[in-house]
């Protein structure tokens, strides 16, 4: 399945959320989804921010892409993403939890730890950092 992320930034901030549904429920990650069957990647990354945080965002920066592979106890693969990631720099307004997100947070780039931010998603991070310049 191909899903999409946006990597929101402000000066000193990614936007953050945590999980509502499987999988990774209850963990935080960069907000975004699955994109829909006639959808191009951009139209599926504005449409999930919009869905999960009420934001809308100016341009977007195509960052990095990451294969999330999920297995059951006996090693069967549950879920695979390759998930096509976005950079864009946040225009205004504050987030609100949505669609299949519990809470919404603006994390400095210090606390990743605070939030158990998975390793590919720190990644991406300090790639969008790089083209979007916050």
């Amino acid at each position: 399945m191909v899903g999409i992320g946006v990597v929101v930034l402000r000066p000193g901030e990614v936007l953050l959320v945590r999980r509502g549904r499987p999988p990774n429920v209850g963990a935080w990650s960069l907000p975004g989804g699955a994109q829909e069957l006639g959808e191009t990647a951009e139209d599926a990354a504005r449409r999930e921010l919009l869905e999960e945080t009420g934001l809308d965002v100016g341009p977007l920066h195509l960052a990095a892409n990451v294969d999330s592979i999920h297995r059951d106890d006996d090693g069967r693969v549950r879920y695979h993403y390759t998930i096509i990631d976005f950079a864009a720099e946040w225009r205004g307004g504050e987030p609100v939890a949505g669609d299949d997100i519990t809470e919404v947070a603006w994390a400095t780039f210090d606390r990743f730890d605070d939030f158990a931010l998975w390793s590919e998603a720190r990644r991406v991070i300090a790639i969008a950092r790089g083209l979007v310049g916050c």
